[in-house]
């Protein structure tokens, strides 16, 4: 059995867990490269979705020799034949556990935010990694459910040697290993596409996992046009031999048009998105927000933090909605949040002319790599003042933009501006920069 990618192993390790009898169920996934399994599995069972972080005990001397793991709420698993063999001592295992501690925490940070973990007491606590080695990131993370007051704890791999298995099988209630086999030589050999799991990919899995679960955005096929108002019309917009769905809104006398570009996990109707689009239509401008990518594209997460093809996506877009009958004399800017930012900043570094102002939301315009010093809009960047990691990424990318460039932070807000008033003062920074900088040639 060989898996396409981390999220086609969660849709099979889903099929597998459907037939048991879970009741109230949370799916973790061990960071960072068991959250696009888990991602799957929680979607199939609409379930929670959280994080669970664990890091592996290292030898200093050779750091691939696992002397055990660490878990979150200060789990310790020693690999004691091992550590007995290789003669360590104990001080040495406390200095390698206390840097990972703090990676741990790091960590932690970074994936939930101010997001509290999902409460696990008294509930089927499913555990998810991509595969198992030796099996002691697992036991950490087992024996971590279990202080937290997990019911029962499942284990769902694709992959492990029989060893491994045998192992976390007397540890766990139950094990789901699609995979079990004596010709095990590594976990990546078992998919075609084992690409490294980067922090924002989590981040963004676990933030679409909890807005699909508490309907903060409405789910494909049930939102319509109308929800952002009597001048909004369905659309189709061509790019590259797709077919996009997309809507269209244009108040009467309409003094721009804004392309929308969303982030990672989400779409055309993406609330917040809707929330910015609405102050602008009563600002006066025109909007455009469309799907960058087909269903089945987007099921290859891949293809979601593929940024040049989302940036051409968004160009196409662009050039089309121009095109159109009352749009054409109208100044052009693009809103992008999360990865549709770094779309939106690698479209107007391509399109130039066209493209008046930019606006990022929560973005990372670092993912634009070193087309961001060929950008020659004037770019706002919206943050906010909680959201470490990314303003310090946002930071870093002004520094190297060459356009007129201003950071703009949220006080208070987190990356999801979920916050009382922050959405409306995202609102109103980008309609003021559009105001500013979208103006009739």
């Amino acid at each position: 059995m060989v898996f396409r990618d981390r999220s086609d192993a969660g849709r099979q390790l889903a099929a597998s867990l459907e037939k048991l009898d879970l009741g109230d169920a949370v799916v973790l996934g061990m960071a960072r490269g068991g959250v696009p399994v888990a991602f799957e599995i929680a979607s199939a069972l609409n379930a929670p979705l959280d994080v669970i972080v664990v890091r592996k005990l290292g030898h200093p001397d050779q750091p691939e020799l696992g002397l055990g793991a660490l878990a979150e709420g200060g789990v310790r698993v020693v690999n004691a034949p091992l550590v007995e063999q290789l003669e360590v001592p104990e001080a040495t295992i406390d200095r390698v556990a206390s840097a990972e501690s703090a990676e741990l925490e790091r960590r932690l940070a970074a994936y939930r935010g101010d997001r509290p973990a999902v409460e696990v007491a008294g509930r089927a606590a499913i555990v998810v990694d991509d595969g198992l080695a030796t099996g002691f990131t697992a036991l950490a993370a087992i024996e971590s459910l279990r202080r937290r007051g997990a019911r029962r704890v499942v284990l769902a791999v694709p992959v492990g040697p029989p060893g491994a298995v045998a192992t976390l099988e007397r540890a766990a209630d139950d094990v789901v290993c699609l995979e079990v086999s004596e010709r095990f030589f590594g976990i990546s050999e078992w998919y075609v596409d084992f690409g490294q799991v980067q922090d924002e990919e989590v981040v963004d899995l676990l933030e679409a996992a909890h807005a699909a679960l508490h309907d903060t955005w409405p789910r494909a096929g049930v939102a319509t046009a109308s929800g952002l108002g009597p001048n909004a019309t369905n659309v189709e917009v061509p790019a590259f031999g797709q077919r996009l769905p997309g809507e269209l809104v244009v108040p009467p006398d309409a003094s721009g048009l804004v392309v929308f570009a969303h982030g990672s996990g989400s779409s055309r109707l993406s609330p917040r998105n809707r929330a910015v689009a609405s102050s602008l239509h009563d600002a006066g401008f025109a909007t455009l927000l469309f799907d960058l990518l087909t269903e089945s594209e987007a099921a290859q997460r891949s293809n979601v933090f593929d940024i040049s093809l989302l940036g051409s996506r968004l160009e196409e877009a662009t050039l089309w909605a121009k095109s159109l009958p009352g749009l054409s004399g109208l100044p052009v800017g693009l809103f992008g949040a999360s990865t549709g930012a770094a779309a939106a900043l690698v479209a107007a570094a391509h399109l130039e002319d066209p493209v008046s102002a930019v606006v990022s939301r929560g973005g990372r315009p670092d993912l634009a790599g070193k087309l961001l010093e060929s950008v020659t809009a004037p770019t706002l960047l919206i943050v906010g003042g909680r959201d470490e990691l990314v303003l310090e990424l946002n930071r870093q990318a002004a520094r190297l933009m060459r356009a007129e460039t201003r950071l703009e932070v949220v006080a208070g807000a987190a990356h999801l501006f979920e916050e009382p008033g922050a959405m409306e003062q995202v609102a109103q920074l980008a309609a003021g920069w559009f105001r500013a900088h979208l103006r009739p040639r």
